[in-house]
């Protein structure tokens, strides 16, 4: 009897990376990528990817499942809905957040969100912790175990106000993931400008969806990007800064990593392909474009795109935050809510690849240079992966996780809301057409969509334990006010 010696081949694809694509063939054996080359041995199952791509599974870093918003709404996913879009749309790893709120023992919450992941996820995910209230035992005690036990990425909100941590809190927080080497990243936006932004708008009378795009005014982000950057620079503790969406915010973090600071920044595609325009809609129906921050200008997205190839932004998250255009959701205060009054937030994870795959693979975007399968291969697999110490995952490449989506570059889709497989009843990208198509996923070696059917099973998701990983690592520069050798002797960090 023959024993095979891989469990699957791809045959004849181009495969896919951040330095190149080339053409070969790809063996899987228990799960992991055994051998790229050419005329390898047979499989004992074989697909034949002749005219398609052979790339990493995405890897989304930013997404809302199953999660209690700040304002006590549940949104409309579960681990077993998110899960499935994501792998829908071509990804094969997910993280998505814990979320503490005022009172929460952090510790539970996070035990908790476990059990639900554990039993409906469908791809690999991680978490990130939300801290919101930040008191002794979340500091001193969860936070250091959790960090140990592989959960090493924490999520802070410098606005919202049942959530927000304010700046001294923020300080202890971003000492504790010095301490420990964890990475923090924020949602950064000047609390008072939106606050006092939004009460004069709704007391003039400017209640309608498209004033929400006014309401977070786009120095609200660049200045707290700024006060949350001096205060990792003093502790000399990386961040991740969530959700850029100013020209202004990228020029920000353009200028602090030019001083050497370690600051890393995601974007997301709300803000790379709509505008605050796309909020101008006849009575509430502009509620389904609201998110947070708001979506810009076409010269902020310019500015993002530029952002992007030059390296200052590393990543394009979805920051899914799925809502019902309901009484569950985005009309749950009524029928005809102010903007104050309605849910943030927008469904993203099928969409995410193929939108960017058209813009950078297909239509070629000329900040990338002809090097589009390179960027979206970086931008949404390798470089997620890097950053948040994900390890075998983000590339083609023997020893990896066969995490594996096959692509069909020529495949046109509009995309409508039928066609999602989310819960949210709707896209706020419906209409577009884009060209290339994810058509198969593989999660270590195992379909989880094949030929518009999904494969794998509730549950068959793994957690993925991690430490902070390189990016955490602190740079070892130490502020005149933090060394000791210019600060009399005192010793803080």
């Amino acid at each position: 009897m023959t024993t095979q010696p891989y469990d699957l081949v791809i045959r004849g694809g181009t495969v896919g990376t951040a330095s190149g694509a080339f053409e070969a063939d790809v063996a899987v054996r228990d799960g992991t990528i055994a051998a790229i080359g050419s005329g390898l041995a047979q499989g004992a199952r074989e697909i034949d990817a002749r005219g398609k791509l052979v790339l990493p599974g995405g890897i989304d870093t930013h997404a809302h499942v199953e999660q209690v918003s700040a304002g006590g709404l549940l949104n409309a996913d579960t681990f077993e809905s998110a899960t499935t879009s994501a792998a829908f749309g071509g990804n094969t790893t997910l993280i998505s957040f814990a979320a503490q709120h005022r009172g929460n023992d952090l510790r539970k919450v996070v035990d908790d969100y476990s059990v639900l992941a554990k039993r409906g996820a469908l791809i690999d995910y991680a978490f990130h912790m939300i801290v919101a209230n930040p008191d002794r035992k979340t500091i001193e005690t969860d936070l250091p175990a959790l960090i140990k036990e592989g959960h090493a990425s924490i999520k802070v909100f410098m606005t919202y106000d049942l959530i927000k941590v304010d700046d001294e809190p923020l300080l202890d927080l971003l000492l504790t993931a010095r301490e420990n080497r964890a990475l923090v990243c924020v949602h950064a936006e000047n609390h008072g400008m939106i606050s006092w932004m939004g009460r004069k708008l709704v007391e003039r009378g400017y209640t309608a969806p498209k004033y929400h795009s006014i309401s977070h005014p786009r120095g609200s982000e660049a200045e707290a990007f700024t006060r949350l950057i001096t205060q990792a620079a003093l502790i000399d503790q990386p961040i991740m800064i969530f959700h850029v969406s100013t020209a202004e915010g990228a020029a920000v973090i353009r200028q602090a990593r030019g001083q050497g600071l370690k600051v890393f920044a995601e974007t997301c595609p709300q803000y790379l392909f709509l505008t605050k325009h796309d909020l101008d809609k006849p009575g509430v129906e502009g509620a389904k474009w609201m998110c947070s921050p708001p979506p810009r200008e076409v010269a902020d997205q310019d500015a993002l795109w530029q952002a992007l190839a030059l390296g200052d932004i590393q990543t394009i998250s979805s920051d899914h935050a799925p809502y019902r255009f309901d009484e569950t959701g985005k009309l749950s205060a009524g029928p005809n809510p102010n903007f104050k009054q309605i849910a943030n937030g927008l469904p993203g994870l099928e969409t995410r690849l193929p939108l960017l795959f058209d813009a950078l693979v297909s239509k070629g975007r000329p900040e990338f240079a002809g090097r589009g399968i390179e960027a979206f291969v970086e931008l949404t697999a390798t470089a997620p992966a890097a950053l948040y110490n994900l390890p075998r995952k983000g590339a083609i490449q023997p020893g990896f996780d066969a995490d594996i989506a096959i692509w069909d570059p020529q495949r046109e889709v509009t995309i409508s809301d039928e066609l999602m497989h989310d819960l949210a009843g709707f896209t706020p990208f419906a209409g577009r057409t884009v060209k290339g198509w994810p058509e198969r996923v593989i999660l270590r070696g195992q379909d989880v969509v094949a030929a518009g059917a999904l494969k794998a099973a509730p549950g068959s998701g793994r957690w993925l334990g991690r430490t902070g990983g390189r990016a955490a690592e602190p740079t070892g520069r130490l502020t005149l006010d933090m060394d000791p050798a210019t600060n009399f002797g005192a010793n803080i960090l």
